[in-house]
């Protein structure tokens, strides 16, 4: 199934959605043909920061609005805020650092004031940083309040323990807007996603966050909210993630799989969210929610463990976290639930809040036992997965592991 949008997309009309973005302007850091030129005049005579893959994807975020109200990355007073309070200097609420890192060497070498050139990890010319700070930072404190742990198994923790110790600051531009390789039929920025909402007359819309793949569970709650809103904005991450979680292609193979028999088709918008996932559980369902605040979301999805892994965080501290704030200070509406499953007894899914069955009368998997089950090409029963999701994601996982195996196998010659 494709999605062809076309609309005469501008700001101003954007601005009439029913929800501000975060800081009341949605942000626009992508460089005009004029500047575009200017910079690629100066592209040979400019500093280089080469960009990783999270860098990167948090310079696309911050030109399009995503990060509203950031233009660029995080300058000292706002880290060191975010950091211990979860707000920025001027008292805006926002949960997670933005910060641009590199060796004291390449730090050294860059002038406050100065145009710095951000290439790229292939090294193409992909944007430009106006550089006004340079800073050094604690990252154990980062890692401690952030992230909850100094435990480098961490994914997020390691990341931060392994990029630079001196953070660059300053507002960015994004010398191109250039088409998704992989999904740009879904690459739906803040301005153009407020306007398909505003064209199809929907002033209620619940955004929901994934970086897995759907599952009944998820159908589940993503139809309860749709009971109470207009439109329903499917938005899977397809930014840097665990080398092991399921790869972005799979993801959305799923989700079109599932709008194509299962959905409202009028009712219901999927598009990628661009962003890297950072794994830091109660902060991050805070940040997710402001990203889909600015994409011009009223409401927000917080189910189980959102953006957890392993133990680090309680069950459903992702929720707890929001009471941490004032009310109306976010902006957008969570709505929680608890962890859905199919229910033997009345059969069909349900939560501890509705149904009266026993634990032994439950169906859920946990997502380590899904994937053992698909690459061994076994289905995950019906009552966790719908059978067409489940046979695409036996068929990809089963292939990777028959190819890992001959890999192996010609690797020590066996």
């Amino acid at each position: 199934m494709t999605q062809t949008i076309q609309l005469p997309v501008t700001r101003q009309s954007a601005a009439k959605a029913t929800i501000q973005p975060h800081g009341g302007v949605l942000i626009n850091r992508l460089a005009t043909a004029e500047q575009r030129a200017e910079f690629l005049s100066q592209a040979e005579h400019l500093p280089r920061v080469r960009l990783d893959e999270r860098a990167l994807s948090d310079l696309e975020m911050i030109a399009i609005g995503g990060f509203s109200p950031l233009n660029g990355f995080m300058g000292q007073a706002d880290y060191e805020r975010v950091v211990l309070e979860m707000h920025l200097a001027n008292g805006l609420a926002w949960s997670i650092p933005i910060t641009l890192s590199v060796g004291e060497e390449v730090a050294d070498r860059l002038s406050i004031g100065s145009l710095v050139r951000l290439d790229a990890p292939d090294g193409r010319f992909a944007g430009v940083l106006e550089l006004t700070e340079k800073y050094a930072y604690n990252k154990l404190h980062e890692a401690v309040h952030v992230y909850r742990t100094n435990e480098e198994r961490h994914p997020g923790v390691k990341v931060v323990y392994e990029q630079g110790p001196i953070n660059l600051a300053g507002p960015v531009w994004l010398l191109e807007r250039k088409a998704h390789p992989q999904f740009p039929t879904y690459q739906i920025d803040p301005v153009e996603s407020r306007c398909l909402f505003q064209e199809k007359g929907w002033r209620t819309v619940v955004g929901f966050q994934t970086r897995n793949p759907i599952h009944r569970a998820h159908e589940y709650i993503q139809k309860c909210a749709l009971e109470i809103v207009d439109g329903l904005f499917l938005h899977p991450l397809v930014g840097a993630t665990k080398s092991d979680d399921i790869p972005a292609d799979v993801r959305m193979r799923c989700y079109e799989i599932m709008l194509e028999h299962y959905y409202p088709q009028d009712r219901v918008i999927l598009a990628i969210n661009p962003s890297a996932m950072r794994y830091a559980g109660p902060r991050e369902a805070i940040f997710h929610a402001l990203i889909r605040k600015n994409y011009g979301c009223t409401h927000f999805i917080v189910g189980r463990d959102h953006a957890g892994v392993g133990d680090y965080y309680g069950t459903y501290d992702a929720q707890h976290i929001f009471d941490e704030f004032e009310p109306g200070e976010l902006g957008i509406m969570p709505l929680m639930f608890e962890h859905a499953f199919y229910c033997k007894r009345t059969n069909g899914m349900a939560t501890t809040k509705t149904s009266p069955s026993t634990p032994e009368e439950r169906i859920h998997l946990s997502g380590t036992k899904v994937r053992e089950m698909l690459r061994r090409g076994e289905l995950p029963p019906p009552e966790f997965s719908r059978p067409e999701v489940a046979a695409e994601l036996a068929r990809v996982m089963h292939k990777q592991a028959i190819e890992e195996v001959t890999k192996a196998a010609d690797l020590y010659e066996i």
